[in-house]
């Protein structure tokens, strides 16, 4: 799958991982879809293959790992390819990324 298909793919799937959200009383904002610099070597963010997604319920930002992991459960059932990152060594409940298998 070329790079292009991959970016493609992804956007679809963080589209079904926004409904979700929405359907199950959560409201997001997006933090870093496309950096260019602040993460780490070979970022999927880099690749537009990861978003970091910011989670609101009734009105309250949502900061822990452990709110994410509705999300990043339903995140990772999508496709192989689907990382969440409350599962990296280092949590990064927030973010999601596509590309790196499993």
């Amino acid at each position: 799958m070329s790079l292009r298909e991959k970016q493609s793919r992804f956007a679809y799937l963080v589209s079904l991982l926004i409904q979700h959200a929405y359907e199950n009383g959560y409201e997001l904002t997006f933090g870093d879809a496309y950096a260019k610099s602040g993460h780490c070597i070979n970022s999927y963010h880099y690749r537009r293959c990861a978003i970091d997604l910011n989670l609101f319920k009734d009105g309250e930002y949502l900061t822990e790992t452990e709110d994410h992991a509705f999300l990043g459960e339903f995140w990772e059932s999508l496709d192989n390819q689907c990382s969440w990152g409350g599962r990296f060594r280092k949590s990064d409940g927030n973010h999601y990324s596509y590309g790196e298998g499993k």
